[in-house]
């Protein structure tokens, strides 16, 4: 007994000092930044910034905004991001979506500040590169994703994928290794693979522009592919008037590039979901009964939970549990926690980053996705965040 008793009193020991160590090691206050796109190029993104603002409190966390001509304007990008080094309690930038210049923001904010953790949602830039100056990345899994849609799409019964994207989003390395995953998949699965080009929103015509494009467009894609044909585009301002036209005229639509009941389908369906705001529960209930009454049932699907939000807040959160010693950077299971946190009862999957060309998984790169949902009556999880995805595609390039 006694012997018992003094091994129970080290361990209490043990944690004791353990948790004094992680309180003194946490700064006593501190703050932490999330950079994204504006509300009219990328709103959950946005939301899911000010949801985790709203948790913590203005004081603590910061909101900024990058420009949604980005393309043009990568100086105002860098020192958006750059000028948060000159708050003394900045212990953690998170920029989502990881537009071009985030990975030099990040090279500078190092130089200034090699205190302060520099993570990127969604990037943009090849992840190689942004994965030298940052701390963390978290993409969508583009690999796993480019045969869990296609895989998808032939068990809802559709013979032919039509891909929608433009020059500049086809040079990042995750969707065009994507393309080539989707590729091999319906080659694998007896289905045709389809590429169109639509404009790029950050071009002359602009976002006006190039939905237009898609509303003209989609109705001859449908005729010409037919009904049993599914799509997706990789940019979010194309989603809306894609929607739209497929719920008029015939067609599937699998998930978005960065799938959420909120993108694109309130404005193709005319439904106003401002008393559902944060709950996502209702707003997809809400989604799901205006596709069915269009006579979408069974040919549209979306994450329950938006990607965007939840990367937004999810990361803040995980720098926060960083910061103040709960969690590990480069665990992923620690990632999912807390994601799970602004997606609760959603079920996730994920990988490392395996470098294509030389097989070697990343330390800090991590590819996420969460289960296919299929709307209907009643709808119903595809169950992708369980299916095996053969080794093959991991490298297919």
């Amino acid at each position: 007994m006694k012997k018992l008793l003094c091994v129970l009193l080290a361990a209490l020991m043990v944690m004791s000092m353990a948790v004094v160590a992680s309180a003194e090691s946490a700064p006593e206050e501190f703050h932490i930044a999330i950079v994204t796109g504006s509300v009219s190029q990328s709103e959950d993104d946005r939301r899911g910034a000010e949801a985790f603002q709203a948790m913590y409190g203005e004081d603590m966390v910061q909101l900024a905004i990058y420009p949604d001509n980005f393309m043009d304007e990568t100086e105002t990008t860098i020192q958006t991001i750059v000028n948060f080094t000159d708050d003394p309690l900045m212990k953690a930038i998170i920029v989502n979506q990881a537009i071009p210049g985030t990975a030099e923001a990040f090279r500078q904010v190092k130089e200034r500040r090699p205190d302060i953790l520099c993570i990127a949602g969604e990037s943009h830039e090849d992840l190689p590169v942004i994965g030298e100056a940052a701390d963390l990345v978290c993409n969508n899994d583009f690999v796993a994703r480019g045969y869990l849609m296609i895989h998808t799409a032939h068990e809802l019964g559709c013979d032919t994928f039509v891909h929608i994207s433009f020059p500049r989003h086809m040079s990042y390395e995750t969707m065009s290794r994507r393309v080539a995953v989707m590729k091999e998949t319906c080659k694998d699965l007896g289905m045709e693979f389809v590429l169109e080009t639509a404009p790029d929103p950050t071009s002359d015509v602009g976002v006006s522009g190039a939905q237009q494009y898609i509303l003209e467009h989609a109705p001859e894609w449908i005729e010409k592919y037919g009904q049993n044909s599914a799509y997706f585009c990789t940019n979010d301002a194309h989603t809306e008037p894609l929607l739209k036209q497929l719920l008029a005229y015939g067609g599937y639509f699998i998930e978005a590039d960065l799938p959420s009941p909120l993108m694109g389908y309130p404005g193709a369906l005319g439904i106003d979901l401002t008393d559902a705001n944060g709950d996502f529960e209702k707003i997809l209930a809400e989604v799901e009964k205006a596709v069915v009454e269009k006579g979408g049932a069974g040919r549209f699907g979306t994450w329950a939970y938006s990607y965007g939000y939840t990367v937004s807040a999810g990361l803040a959160q995980h720098a926060y549990n960083v910061i103040t010693g709960v969690s590990e950077l480069d665990e992923i299971d620690d990632i999912a926690d807390a994601y799970a946190v602004f997606s609760p009862g959603a079920n996730w999957n994920g990988s490392s980053y395996t470098n294509a060309d030389t097989g070697v998984k990343s330390e800090n790169i991590f590819l996420v996705y969460q289960d296919t949902y299929i709307m209907g009556d009643p709808g119903h999880y595809m169950g992708s965040t369980e299916i095996e995805v053969p080794e093959k595609y991991f490298t297919v390039k």
